[in-house]
């Protein structure tokens, strides 16, 4: 592991593996650099560096305040120039929404892979005050109630589902990250229903979509692939429920990159 200043001087930690081209792994909510190894190793074996990194508020990196979904932008950005003078970037869930918002402001990304990105183009949107909300729960110490809330309200996810998630000892590691829920939360809010900045990127992009997946993201995907004029959508039936298959994925990014 290493450690990368952002532009606001924010440490990001990076963790590197392989030779070659370079691809950034950028996760979704909840995950930090351990949580893409499996996809590191698939992405590596197909002959690239794999760059997983801990996105700021999350495991070894810091968290410079005020925040702003440029400063992330900005941290992927660090990354990437670390790694060399551009990289190929796949982001999951809402690290898909933070990719496409770094190559919107001019991230040196050579061709985009966008897995399972949860816009919801306007539609249920959740609730403009959601990242205040969960910000307060942080703030007083209520990180566990901070972190269900936005299972509840961010993802959508069913009441049942998360009483069972609370219920589990994943929960705990969960409670760690609670910060990080305002800023995928924040990070949504900017980028759900996308304007022509972000539609109108001249980065090559893969749109990627599993199966039995969420509604919602089975929904964006299409969506998004038919308003953004550098993209195509690939369905991928080796990742299921909103996981990627390390393996078939890595095999996408070599296809069309290699």
């Amino acid at each position: 592991m290493q450690h990368v200043s952002s532009a606001d001087g924010t440490a990001i930690a990076v963790h590197r593996s392989g030779s070659g081209r370079p691809v950034v792994i950028v996760g979704g909510a909840f995950s930090t650099a351990p949580d893409g190894a499996r996809l590191a190793e698939a992405i590596v074996a197909r002959g690239f560096e794999a760059i997983a990194f801990d996105r700021r508020a999350r495991g070894d990196s810091g968290d410079t305040k005020p925040y702003a979904p440029e400063r992330e932008a900005e941290d992927l950005t660090a990354v990437i120039e670390a790694a060399g003078d551009s990289a190929i970037v796949l982001g999951h869930s809402s690290g898909a929404l933070l990719a496409l918002l770094a190559a919107a402001h001019g991230a040196p990304i050579e061709h985009l892979f966008l897995s399972e990105p949860p816009m919801r183009f306007g539609k249920d949107e959740p609730g403009d005050d959601l990242p205040q909300r969960l910000q307060s729960l942080v703030d007083e110490g209520r990180p566990g109630e901070a972190v269900t809330l936005f299972q509840l309200e961010g993802v959508g996810l069913p009441p049942a589902m998360v009483e069972q998630i609370k219920a589990s000892s994943l929960f705990e590691h969960l409670t760690t990250l609670a910060q990080s829920t305002v800023y995928d939360a924040t990070i949504a809010a900017a980028t759900s229903n996308p304007d022509a900045r972000l539609l109108g990127i001249a980065v090559p992009t893969t749109i990627l979509v599993g199966v039995e997946t969420m509604p919602v993201l089975e929904r964006a995907a299409p969506m998004l692939a038919e308003r953004m004029p550098a993209a195509e959508l690939v369905r991928v039936p080796e990742s299921r429920n909103h996981a990627i298959d390390p393996p078939a994925t890595a095999a996408i990014i070599a296809e069309r990159v290699g």
